[in-house]
């Protein structure tokens, strides 16, 4: 069989995704186009932005920024940010070079708390008690937590210095989303478009500098634009714009999460004029054909799950049925291109499980396709990214694991599956075991009763370090209405096996679920409270539940009792639904309320604090609706008995 022609392939990783580790979506299509004999390459523009923006130059060109606005709008950290600017200017470049792991003898300076200028956010310190040593923080590092100690206080200096680029260039900015208000559910494009037509603030324009230089440097004939949450949509099209003004013969791509869960049903011709193409799902068996398709090899109309402008100026969704790539087929993920070293490991929790998602560059890989339970009922389960499930053999991923430690150097990897199968977890640990292979590793779970204390033990043994699960709501009821197939004791279970192994856990948690009363939120919290206190769980985060389209909630809304809002006419994003819970609540009182009483106990939680209280002093609920707590206090402690 002839091998293909050679076609020059570049992925990018818009702003922003993360600052300690590549996203790893454009590591699996690079690798995956290479096994294919294709020559692909890939570029991280959200870490090139944050690099180029946050040196003694790029704070120069901020400073002029921050002048131009009229003093009286200037913010608070603007108005730091000014006044202490040469403290900045001399500080910023030590910093990154600290948080990049290139200089760690400067964890000296920044932990003596002299060195760096401590805006807004070092405010933050100041909710720690002090135990009389005038050290608020000294709990968390101790004696010997210098480096520890410093990188948290560089992350809270580089946050300010983020405050300061929302409040000075653009108020969508963070460093994890940029512009997330323009893309998420919107019905319309107008938003975007309307953006787009700006001229380019100092975000942008360092952007599209970046873009351009990355166009130059590999001269492709296609550019994928990986885009997997609301917030890199914005400098996704940015950059294509950038892109299609300079180089109008380049043919350019869209795919990745958004794409899949939020354009299903894009209708909006203008989206065309920036990209040529957007593709759904897994990438590997749309992009072969894109590739063919360029190469003249096959027509538009035998392309897979993609959507095209037709001559006559129409959105076309254009899908030849054809068989997926097996999840055993697709190669090994590759690093390849990417600044590796260049990544910051920042510290924004002081909680040793939290600290996983931004301290430390790991290696992103899935042990399975797809989710083999693609039964609870908020999920996505119609989706293919959930639907569709495959495995491969543990030593075809042990074959991986081993490749990607050659090429990174790194022995650390975090496995991102929607919820790593039991079964291929434990032939995974038993050949890395086999083969003597010394890795780290972490990942995300369903806490079913398959994982014994036996199989955590074995799984700690393999390097498993920390495991994340969702409880969601913790009240059997309602577990049993998400069809979720655990119970709150099970979880109980499951969760100490992996604690009593070494093991960190953090739990998913969620409020304002169909029919959930104040009795059950605070019941909920009672269970939670007593997984801490018995030392099941390490961390966990309270998010409000939302319905999207995709799920039962959103598809059969009437099975739990709720009532769907109708969505707007829309020709471009579409996922979440709103709906009407008719479940009575207290005058005065909502889920919103709630919810900021959850997320003040669980932060409090992770940080010790409260763990033995009555849960109900973290609600500031009126006065007379205060149920008390009808889960007995000991409940867990027995469970585990």
């Amino acid at each position: 069989m002839p091998s293909p022609v050679p076609f020059k392939v570049l992925s990018l990783i818009p702003p922003m995704t993360q600052l300690n580790t590549p996203y790893p979506s454009t590591a699996y299509l690079t690798g995956f186009l290479r096994s294919r004999g294709f020559n692909a390459e890939q570029e991280d523009l959200a870490l090139a932005t944050v690099l180029a923006l946050l040196n003694k130059q790029g704070l120069m060109a901020l400073r002029d920024a921050a002048l131009a606005l009229p003093i009286e709008d200037r913010s608070g950290p603007v108005n730091f940010f000014l006044d202490h600017f040469q403290d900045y200017a001399v500080s910023i470049d030590p910093v990154i070079a600290f948080l990049q792991g290139r200089d760690s003898t400067l964890s000296h300076r920044i932990a003596s708390r002299g060195f760096l200028p401590e805006g807004p956010r070092f405010a933050a310190l100041d909710a720690y008690d002090d135990d009389g040593t005038g050290d608020p923080i000294g709990w968390a590092f101790g004696a010997l937590g210098q480096t520890d100690r410093a990188r948290h206080l560089a992350t809270l200096y580089l946050n300010d210095l983020a405050d300061v680029l929302r409040d000075a260039v653009d108020e969508g900015f963070e460093f994890v989303r940029y512009a997330e208000r323009l893309a998420a559910s919107q019905p319309s494009f107008d938003a975007l478009a309307e953006a787009l037509a700006q001229p380019p603030n100092l975000i942008d324009s360092t952007l599209e500098r970046l873009a351009l230089q990355a166009i130059e440097r590999h001269l492709p004939q296609l550019v994928l634009l990986s885009v997997p949450f609301p917030g890199s949509v914005y400098a996704a099209f940015r950059i294509a714009q950038c892109i299609k003004r300079a180089q109008p013969h380049i043919r350019i791509a869209l795919g990745g999460g958004f794409v899949n869960t939020e354009l299903r049903e894009l209708q909006d011709a203008r989206v065309f004029d920036h990209v040529d193409f957007v593709t759904l799902d897994g990438g590997e068996r749309p992009l072969l054909s894109l590739i063919e398709h360029l190469q003249g090899q096959r027509s538009a109309q035998r392309l897979q799950r993609t959507f095209v402008r037709s001559d006559a100026g129409q959105v076309q969704y254009m899908n030849l049925q054809e068989p997926d790539i097996p999840f055993e087929d697709v190669g090994t993920p590759t690093w390849d291109g990417l600044p590796l070293h260049q990544y910051l490991s920042l510290l924004d929790m002081l909680n040793p499980m939290n600290r996983l998602w931004s301290d430390g560059r790991w290696n992103k890989l899935t042990v399975a396709h797809g989710c083999y339970w693609k039964k609870c009922s908020f999920c996505d389960v119609s989706l293919d990214y959930i639907s569709r499930y495959e495995t491969a053999q543990a030593s075809t991923l042990v074959d991986r694991i081993e490749q990607i430690v050659a090429e990174t150097g790194q022995t650390g990897f975090h496995f991102v599956d929607e919820a790593a199968p039991p079964k291929a977890l434990k032939a995974l640990a038993e050949e890395i075991l086999r083969r003597g292979l010394q890795i780290s590793w972490w990942g995300n779970i369903r806490f079913e009763k398959t994982f014994t204390p036996e199989l955590c033990e074995l799984l700690a043994q393999s390097g498993c370090i920390a495991m994340s699960g969702g409880l969601e709501v913790a009240s059997d009821r309602l577990l049993a209405l998400m069809k979720k197939g655990v119970s709150v004791e099970q979880v109980a279970q499951v969760t100490k096996g992996f604690a009593d192994a070494g093991v960190l856990v953090h739990a998913y948690l969620m409020y304002g679920f169909p029919t959930q009363t104040v009795q059950d939120t605070v019941d909920a919290l009672e269970y939670v409270r007593q997984l801490f206190e018995n030392g099941c769980i390490h961390s966990g985060f309270f998010h409000r539940f939302v319905c999207t389209v995709h799920s039962p909630v959103g598809q059969n809304p009437e099975t739990y009792g709720v009532q769907l809002l109708p969505l707007p006419e829309g020709t471009f994003a579409k996922n979440d639904v709103g709906f009407v819970d008719p479940t009575p609540m207290p005058p005065g009182v909502d889920h919103d309320l709630l919810g900021q009483g959850l997320k003040k106990a669980i932060y409090n939680f992770m940080h010790g604090v409260g763990v033995e209280a009555d849960v109900r002093q973290w609600f500031d609920l009126p006065k007379g609706h205060f149920p008390k707590p009808s889960v007995p206090r000991h409940k867990i402690a027995k469970a585990l008995n």
